[in-house]
């Protein structure tokens, strides 16, 4: 399958420029140049970089100088340390992907401004074709807007070509970026286009005890690998139903084989259409045991290796999902060499 060059292993950088307390306080403590030395020194490639549209964007849709700052301090550091980056809008005007009631696709004037964030970073960015990639929006969430987004995906493409004509750009499909839905993206319009999705399966397991999944226990924990019968059990207990509805028709839920046969579809896309495939956050929770951690991402890891396909963990700090906050840092390093 077609390689997604120099973003092969990386790792995430939420919680810093999105899903944040919005303020210069966080911005220029959170990550710092020693964390960006850190990640390189770990042997990783890339760094994916979610933002949000208000940090760069007043509501009015004009321009937050202050806010590129901190996206240009995170691209010299890169530069210093050898990384490549993506620029990933985590959300934008009227969408975000873990609220209900988003306006985004409904709206062509929130449209329209999405359309013109994606053109002014073009013309500040696209120059870094070698070592700058763009994804549009992480996370559709609604199956239903599947053609919607992708005419606004088109549009953006076009917009991007103008200022940025080499530029990687990355897109997803619904239902969260599902690997279920990659085949529902539009043939790439170029070389230089990549699909990709998340991946947090058996959701049970690397979400157990999550707090913002309302029918989860706190409590609650699970090992990997597990019986598919636990699995769909508890799923039908502690998950909504729309997340548990993925599990259908899977067998086995754990092992090498269950990564391999749920990606089969999307890998058979990419390859028909030569585009290459990049999963752009995949990781477990802090409340899993190390053990069971160190089983999954050995796995996933495995199958992303057997079929090409680049990845970036989530996450690196804080989010209940950050590595540099693994107390026993041994068992750190144990999943930093899997990545």
């Amino acid at each position: 399958m077609k390689e997604f060059k120099g973003y092969n292993r990386g790792i995430n950088l939420g919680g810093w420029l999105s899903q944040c307390n919005h303020e210069e306080e966080h911005y220029v403590n959170f990550i710092t140049k020693a964390d960006i030395k850190q990640i390189s020194q770990w042997g990783l490639d890339h760094v994916r970089l979610p933002i949000d549209y208000q940090l760069v964007k007043n509501s009015d849709g004009t321009t937050k100088e202050t806010g590129f700052t901190y996206i240009d301090n995170c691209i010299d550091w890169c530069k210093e340390y050898g990384l490549n980056l993506i620029i990933d809008l985590h959300k934008t005007a009227g969408f975000s992907f873990d609220e209900a009631n988003n306006s985004f696709f409904e709206n062509p004037i929130l449209q329209d401004n999405f359309i013109e964030f994606w053109e002014h970073i073009a013309a500040r960015y696209g120059q870094y074709s070698d070592t700058i990639a763009f994804e549009l929006l992480n996370e559709v969430v609604e199956d239903s807007v599947s053609s919607i987004w992708n005419n606004i995906a088109k549009r953006a493409i076009i917009t991007i070509r103008q200022k940025a004509p080499d530029t990687k750009i990355i897109i997803g499909g619904t239902r969260n970026n599902s690997v279920k839905t990659v085949k529902k993206l539009r043939k790439p319009f170029d070389e230089n286009i990549v699909y990709t999705f998340h991946f947090y399966e058996p959701l049970i397991f690397t979400h157990q005890g999550a707090y913002w999944i309302e029918p989860m226990h706190k409590d609650y924990r699970v090992e990997y690998p597990a019986p598919d019968e636990e699995y769909i059990k508890d799923s039908k207990n502690y998950l909504f139903p729309k997340q548990k509805s993925f599990l259908n028709n899977c067998s086995p839920l754990s092992g090498k084989d269950f990564f391999r046969n749920v990606f089969a579809e999307a890998i058979k896309v990419a390859e028909e259409r030569n585009v290459a495939l990049y999963c752009g956050e995949y990781g477990v929770i802090d409340k899993a045991s190390d053990t069971s951690t160190i089983n999954w991402i050995s796995d996933i890891s495995e199958v992303f290796r057997e079929y090409n396909i680049g990845r970036a963990l989530w996450n690196y700090k804080g989010k209940d999902f950050g590595i540099i906050d693994i107390e026993n840092k041994e068992i750190m390093h144990k999943i930093i060499e899997m990545l």
